[in-house]
């Protein structure tokens, strides 16, 4: 069984002045696709802290590291740069196709930063931090992610 892991990335939840209603919806959406789902991890907007979180899900193991929040264009949203910093190469398609499908629905979905991409062996993929645009932006993908981590072991047929 693949793994995944959730980490919320939110100033206020981590300080425990709002509850994290994102990534609970996350770990359910990912066990529903089959993931073994750890988390969900809150650490504040913070770049560093943002960037431990995500390395030491992947140093354990994790096939999958989502991130939900910090994507829009506040001067505290700073988990894509965070999450840039860690990427050996970027999966352009996913965050595409998460905002091909959130504008659809909600048309300022475009203005996330929300991206996606490889450290290691391990799919990092980031999502909004509203539990309609996180849920909505894994759900669009969530139907690939099993090829994608047979792809990064090496478990190629060609």
């Amino acid at each position: 069984m693949s793994s995944a892991h959730v980490i919320t990335v939110s100033d206020r939840a981590s300080a425990g002045i709002i509850k994290d209603a994102s990534g609970p919806a996350l770990m359910d959406l990912l066990r529903q696709g089959g993931f073994d789902v750890s988390g969900p991890e809150v650490v504040p907007d913070n770049a560093q802290l943002i960037s431990d979180a995500i390395t030491s899900a992947a140093s354990r193991g994790s096939d999958v590291v989502v991130t939900t929040g910090g994507t829009g264009l506040g001067p505290r949203d700073v988990t894509p740069q965070a999450t840039a910093a860690l990427l050996d190469y970027e999966v352009p398609g996913i965050s595409e196709e998460m905002r091909r499908v959130g504008t659809a629905s909600t048309p300022t979905a475009a203005l996330s930063r929300s991206m996606a991409g490889v450290h290691g062996r391990t799919l990092i993929i980031n999502v909004p931090g509203s539990v309609k645009g996180a849920t909505e932006s894994l759900a669009a993908v969530i139907p690939i992610l099993g090829h994608a981590v047979q792809l990064l072991r090496g478990d190629t047929p060609h």
